[in-house]
């Protein structure tokens, strides 16, 4: 391997090399070559990963699979599908995830990372759909089926498709001849039954002529990565071609790409998560110590605040953005304000308050908490108290609708999202609480005199509490009781 960045040529020239068999090889051989004008888009075309061909070199499945196989600037874009569907959720929108998990491993990882995506159990891809979208695409093929190379089901031509529709504006002018594989025929088979799912459930008063004449109701969201945008755009010019009541809004939501600092070679989804882990331990054993910390329980939580400390680093900047990662950045400790493994402490702290307050009371130190409307909130006098009402409590619902706003009429297929709205609200939000948690007693001496401010304060932190536990929702994050 080079020490520095292949270029164009040297990259072409490695490629040659890898696919081109030996003479006694009976397998594809050939040259990879590419044809393109813009310098720009050389740096985002797909020529560099050539999928047609390497699928046809290793048809019996080798190469890197599962968490192993993802990168970093897809595990992104995971993430993000996975919060946006979980905000509009909390909308009141209907939202169906596809394509299923086929991987066990990627499906263990996923779920490791508290990331709730459907796997293939759980969907019912039927082969005659498949066999019934060959049948369509057979007669917009440009070549015999004979004269394809293995593992393509057939080639046709985008660009020929695309110019018969006057409506369609946005995608890549480089689109042009696609060669079909089963795997984009298998996305095309779960896009379809998702948004036949989608027309059947629509709400009363949405009449058929309306559903089929487009999908007036159903919307669909492409989220990828910067590096497969250009191969999504086909999937959606192919659904169109197939089926001619495939929604009619679609739009493409691309996440930027993932720059690890200080790292010579790429980073793997599962090595990304490993070291964050051992990183969090090591963080955890320096805190509370070597024996404490191998205590069962730990590994739920050390296992929280890696998927904390992970989303939140994913998360916190806009989609459509370049992030860098720092690989040795020491931020995600429960110390720094950057984490979500800062975030998930003071959730903690709130729940080993309330503890508190119920162990008093079966003490008989405190009496029970009295009805709401008895409380005399005036009794809040600390400026942190109305930090948390005015810049917490009040706006939360604005910053859940902010989330799962999307543009739908937009110009264009590009759409955006405020993906990074509820991580750097719940960063704010916790700041605000430890700075007040830090300088005031919450829980006062048991005398009767200071009982009305202790329950006034009480209730606030409740309010809070419930705050950060539907915004740790929207994140598929689980709410700890203690750290």
């Amino acid at each position: 391997m080079a020490t520095g960045r292949f270029g164009v040529g040297e990259t072409l020239g490695a490629l040659n090399a890898a696919l081109r068999p030996p003479p006694s090889s009976s397998g594809p051989g050939g040259s990879v070559w590419f044809k393109e004008n813009s310098a720009r888009n050389l740096r985002n075309r797909d020529f560099l990963a050539p999928r047609g061909a390497l699928l046809a070199l290793f048809a019996d499945g080798q190469g890197a699979k599962g968490p192993d196989g993802l990168s970093l600037s897809q595990l992104r874009a995971v993430l993000v599908a996975d919060h946006l569907a979980q905000a509009l959720r909390t909308q009141g929108v209907t939202v169906y995830q596809v394509p299923a998990v086929q991987d066990p491993g990627l499906r263990d990882f996923l779920e490791q990372l508290k990331v709730n995506w459907p796997s293939a159990s759980e969907t019912s891809s039927a082969p005659e759909s498949t066999v019934a979208l060959k049948e369509v695409l057979t007669d917009h093929a440009v070549v015999p089926a004979e004269n394809l190379p293995s593992g393509v089901v057939c080639k046709v031509s985008l660009k020929e498709f695309l110019e018969q529709q006057p409506g369609l504006e946005g995608f890549d002018p480089n689109l042009d001849i696609c060669l079909v594989t089963e795997d984009q025929l298998g996305a095309l088979t779960e896009l379809r039954e998702a948004a036949q799912h989608c027309l059947r459930n629509l709400p009363l008063g949405h009449n058929e002529a309306e559903s089929s004449a487009g999908g007036a109701s159903c919307f669909v969201v492409h989220v990828v990565s910067c590096e497969e945008a250009f191969q999504q755009q086909k999937v959606e010019l192919l659904w169109r071609l197939v089926d001619a009541h495939a929604p009619s809004r679609q739009k493409h939501l691309v996440c930027g790409p993932v720059k690890v600092v200080g790292s010579p070679t790429p980073l793997s989804a599962s090595q990304y998560y490993r070291l964050r882990q051992s990183q969090m331990r090591e963080a955890s054993v320096l805190k509370y110590g070597v024996d404490f910390v191998q205590d069962e329980t730990w590994n739920e939580i050390i296992g929280a605040l890696t998927s904390a400390a992970i989303k939140f680093e994913m998360l916190s900047t806009a989609h459509r953005s370049q992030m860098s990662l720092d690989l040795e950045d020491t931020s995600i400790s429960t110390k720094r304000t950057k984490s979500g493994a800062f975030v998930m402490y003071n959730y903690a702290r709130l729940a080993t308050l309330f503890d508190g307050y119920q162990r008093g009371v079966e003490q008989g130190l405190y009496p029970a908490f009295p009805d709401v409307s008895e409380l005399d909130f005036s009794l809040l006098r600390e400026e942190g108290e109305w930090l948390l009402l005015f810049n917490g409590i009040i706006p939360f619902p604005e910053v859940l609708s902010q989330s799962a706003q999307l543009h739908v009429s937009s110009p264009g297929i590009r759409i955006t999202a405020n993906t990074e709205a509820v991580c750097k609200f719940l960063v704010h939000l916790s700041m605000d609480f430890s700075s007040y948690y830090n300088r005031v007693h919450i829980l006062g001496e048991p005398q009767p005199h200071l009982f009305g401010q202790m329950f006034a304060r009480l209730q606030l932190m409740r309010a809070v509490q419930e705050v950060f536990h539907s915004a740790l929702a929207t994140l598929h994050l689980p709410p700890l009781s203690q750290i």
